[in-house]
């Protein structure tokens, strides 16, 4: 294979769409450093391992020599991102924005190389807009495109209300493309309509229109929806080792293989090797703890990969917890007493709360005391124990 070739393959892995791969080739040949985006408005304070599929591949882009513009939506975060809501989305406060985006600045460091990152702000092009250049930049698109987007035209045919600031969004986030004059953008699947915009408002400059790459959106520890702080399915980049670990070993074996595709920088070739090895009689434990303990490594270091694969052994398999249980998920909050009747794990209430009160109730291999079961429980997948025998993985969202 040709230099191109070679990059190409390795910069498609694990995307979803390339809009267009032509276009990618084509600048690929130039021979220069692209400029690479990636817009993130600082809606939440933390960032997860589900942000972390889009920053691995602005690493990749990085590892090959080209420029990245992490661009922070301190203006458009005031806005509102429209993108697979059903209803609109309130905007930030200027306070709210800006405390958050400090703490992305810290975070995404941990993956992208300092030395060929530019942290830009949106507010920096967007605040001198006005309103004629508000109204100018309006005029490239018509409301009849704007409905052809998939969660504004459910909305419609739903009479949901959309409010005109939600069409402003995406008109904003292409103009941040015209601003850096974009090479390629970077997006999760839900971004997709975002990304064309640039595109389109990029050749309405008299530009050449960035390459647009979707990647899927990781599935959250629940195994059903995209990772999430508001479902509490995730797992933070700034979470303790042992916490890491635990969440990691508590996802199903069949998500296992998606993680691997979208956060594992192993080979293809080994991860494929593994779902062989699985396929004829390997414990998918086993590979699972390989890949808890790579995240581990990525945002702390490789001793604390080992002492938190330590800490599970003694914890849980020493414990004896069966690698099989039944699995159920909540999504209303509940007392411990009840999660443990909804889960069959107690014949009742008080049964669960005399056994609370023996210690013989644990979650995630930690005794829980009768003052603990009074405290609303933490969201995400734990492993709920009652005695020595009866076992379940609850996920509360």
């Amino acid at each position: 294979m040709t230099d191109i070739e070679t990059v190409l393959v390795e910069l498609k892995r694990g995307v979803d769409q390339i809009y267009s791969e032509n276009d990618l080739i084509e600048k690929l040949k130039e021979k220069r450093p692209l400029r690479v985006k990636l817009g993130a408005d600082p809606t939440a304070p933390d960032i997860h391992l589900g942000h972390t599929v889009v920053l691995n591949k602005l690493r990749q882009f990085q590892n090959f020599g080209h420029d990245v513009y992490f661009l922070i939506g301190d203006f458009t975060a005031t806005v509102g991102d429209p993108s697979g809501k059903n209803a609109t989305r309130p905007p930030l406060s200027r306070e709210d924005v800006l405390k958050n985006a400090e703490t992305y600045k810290e975070q995404i460091f941990k993956i992208l190389d300092p030395a060929k990152t530019h942290v830009v702000f949106n507010s920096q092009w967007l605040n001198e807009l006005g309103t004629v250049g508000m109204i100018r930049l309006a005029s490239n698109y018509t409301v009849a495109r704007m409905l052809e987007r998939d969660d504004f035209k459910k909305r419609f045919a739903n009479n949901q209300s959309i409010a005109i600031h939600e069409f402003i969004y995406p008109l904003l986030q292409g103009q941040d493309s015209v601003a850096l004059e974009a090479d390629v953008e970077l997006g999760g699947t839900d971004q997709t309509f975002n990304l064309l915009m640039g595109r389109e408002l990029q050749k309405a400059a008299g530009q050449k229109p960035q390459v647009a790459m979707t990647l899927p959106l990781l599935v959250g520890l629940d195994g059903e929806k995209k990772m999430s702080k508001s479902l509490g399915n995730y797992i933070g980049v700034d979470e303790a080792p042992n916490d890491m670990f635990g969440k990691v070993m508590s996802i199903s074996d069949e998500l296992m293989w998606d993680w691997y595709n979208l956060l594992s920088f192993r080979p293809l070739t080994e991860i494929a090797q593994f779902k062989e090895e699985v396929a004829n009689g390997r414990n998918p434990r086993d590979v699972k703890i390989l890949l808890a303990k790579e995240i581990i490594a990525r945002f702390h270091d490789e001793a604390a990969a080992d002492a938190a694969e330590q800490d599970f052994i003694n914890r849980f398999q020493k414990g004896a917890i069966p690698d099989e249980m039944p699995e159920l998920t909540l999504s209303h909050e509940l007392p411990l007493a009840n999660v443990l009747k909804e889960a069959n794990l107690v014949a009742s209430t008080s049964d669960a709360n005399r056994m609370i009160k023996q210690g013989a109730v644990k979650i995630d291999g930690e005794k829980v005391s009768d003052e603990q079961a009074k405290q609303p429980l933490a969201k995400g997948t734990a492993v709920y124990q009652v005695g020595k025998r009866k076992f379940a993985r609850i996920t509360l969202n």
